[in-house]
């Protein structure tokens, strides 16, 4: 069993928080955290870089001087490669990085990520967080005082939050996702996991719902 500490938002203690790992996977498989985020890296790639060719500079296709008795080296026009101005040899053209893993690793990956932060001890459970307007002075408060002010920090929260983003959008170092958008290269980009209780439960849930529908399928 997992047990871990719940704050408020001054940082007081106000109960545990325990279940079992299994809930989110049965272990940790660093190949497939390392094939994922890859995966995640490649489809951010934008891969729009283009040069032209000699057939795409500008310049005459005419030879640039007589082949013989000049004494000089033959040469052909100014769009040759070896001359300045020239087009490239091997022009670069737009390439699409981006590629998917089946979605059931993508998702075991997630939960592993996510089982990997309660593991090593850079999670923390809040026991709820909400804010009436966007306030950015009251969410470094929060992370002050429960000491996270100096690492990256992923907070995690059950549902999209308006409020909540907005308060953490200026913070440097935070990222702000609800639970339905976890994946793996978030939870390990970021140092530090700051999920609320309602979110945990959320995500096992979502765990016990996959595989229900995989025992039924």
């Amino acid at each position: 069993m997992i047990s871990l500490p719940i704050f408020n938002s001054t940082g007081a203690e106000v109960g545990t928080y325990e279940f079992d790992p299994a809930d989110l996977a049965s272990g940790i498989n660093k190949q497939l955290l390392h094939d994922v985020v890859v995966m995640y890296q490649a489809n951010r790639r934008v891969g729009t870089v283009r040069t032209k060719a000699r057939g795409e500079v500008s310049g005459t296709t005419q030879k640039m001087y007589r082949q013989k008795g000049t004494g000089r080296a033959r040469a052909g026009s100014v769009r040759s490669p070896v001359r300045r101005g020239g087009g490239h040899t091997f022009a670069k053209r737009p390439i699409d990085y981006s590629y998917r893993l089946p979605r059931k690793a993508v998702q075991l990956a997630t939960k592993m990520a996510l089982l990997s932060k309660f593991e090593d001890g850079e999670a923390v459970v809040m026991e709820d967080l909400s804010f009436e307007q966007p306030k950015t002075r009251e969410m470094a408060s929060i992370l002050k005082a429960l000491n996270l002010q100096d690492d990256s920090v992923l907070l995690v929260i059950g549902s999209h939050d308006a409020a909540v983003w907005k308060s953490a959008r200026n913070i440097e170092g935070l990222a702000v996702l609800p639970v339905a958008d976890l994946n793996a290269y978030d939870l390990l980009h970021q140092r530090r996991l700051l999920i609320t209780q309602s979110a945990i439960d959320l995500a096992r849930g979502l765990v016990a719902e996959t595989v229900a529908e995989t025992v039924a399928g």
